[in-house]
């Protein structure tokens, strides 16, 4: 990539064509990615299996938009990029279709030569109308400790 803020379209180009070896080659080698609910892969073949199983049991044919990057710089060699996201098509484990999911994700690039590659990502679920998560007795949920009103 030639410059950092590109990663934002390539994301979305590699997933909407169910392509794992081209999203996983947004990454070093040795990469560090964490995903929505937590899980955590220390390399790219580990993001790009994930993916890969991803693409063909949650996420077939699905579609993602994602918005306008935010860049930051670090310094001449270091950038943070930022994205909303938007995806359509997930399925249940049943098969059936799922909801529409909203969220951001965090891109950490380096330059490495003339080209920059993403050391670290992590993607981040929206959920409207809350705050934090709580481990209540009846199980795990999403809260909101202001009025609504």
């Amino acid at each position: 990539m030639k410059a950092p803020e590109e990663v934002v379209a390539r994301w979305q180009d590699a997933w909407n064509s169910a392509d794992a070896d081209a999203l996983s080659l947004l990454f070093a080698e040795d990469a560090e990615f964490v995903n929505v609910v937590g899980l955590w892969w220390h390399d790219r073949e580990s993001i790009r299996v994930s993916h890969e199983f991803g693409f063909t049991t949650i996420f077939p044919g699905s579609t993602i938009t994602m918005g306008k990057p935010r860049l930051r710089m670090l310094g001449d060699a270091g950038a943070v990029v930022q994205a909303r996201w938007h995806l359509v098509g997930q399925v249940a484990p049943d098969g059936a279709p799922a909801g529409e999911r909203e969220g951001i994700f965090t891109f950490v690039l380096e330059r490495r030569a003339e080209s920059w590659i993403t050391v670290a990502a992590q993607n981040t679920d929206v959920v409207p109308n809350t705050q934090t998560h709580i481990n209540a007795p009846e199980g795990r949920s999403s809260i909101y400790y202001r009025s609504l009103d």
